[in-house]
């Protein structure tokens, strides 16, 4: 015997009547003539969403690897920027030593991360193509992927100061 759909996805009408949905029942028929969709029949609720097991099981997980590597990433870009400021205090006026300091700045850790969320970012995100650019969409605006730090990002935020 096969059931009908109504019967499957659970769409039926009043089951057991209680005193409480009594009581609601005679309320909703005393407002009748406030409503405008009475007499009128209802469209059916179309559901257009299929539910997927990696997304259920990732919502029990808790932040999926990319939100957790992107928060690293930040974390590390802010460690480096105070590691700097506090060394553009002490060596920024004098440009050869400044210089010399950026182009060593070891960025390794943090790079390594930008790679890997450059890398895997698109398919953890499940981003969405642009067949124009034959690329990944856009998120918020830009590009999904991050640049490298380097001694050119670190002179563009601590540039060369003049001694007093």
């Amino acid at each position: 015997m096969t059931k009908r759909p109504e019967e499957m996805i659970g769409e039926w009408g009043i089951r057991d009547v209680t005193p409480a949905s009594q009581a609601e029942r005679r309320r909703l028929e005393a407002a009748q003539d406030l409503n405008p969709l009475v007499g009128r029949p209802l469209p059916r609720r179309i559901r257009r969403f299929r539910p997927e097991a990696d997304r259920y099981l990732a919502s029990l997980g808790g932040p999926l690897p990319y939100m957790r590597r992107l928060k690293q990433i930040d974390d590390e870009i802010e460690r480096q920027t105070a590691l700097l400021a506090a060394a553009h205090a002490e060596h920024g006026s004098d440009p050869a030593v400044w210089r010399r300091l950026a182009e060593r700045w070891n960025f390794s850790e943090v790079n390594d991360l930008i790679e890997r969320h450059n890398r895997w970012y698109p398919v953890e995100a499940r981003l969405a193509m642009d067949p124009r650019t034959r690329d990944y969409v856009k998120v918020g605006g830009r590009p999904y992927r991050r640049e490298l730090l380097n001694a050119a990002w670190i002179l563009e935020r601590f540039p060369y100061t003049a001694s007093p």
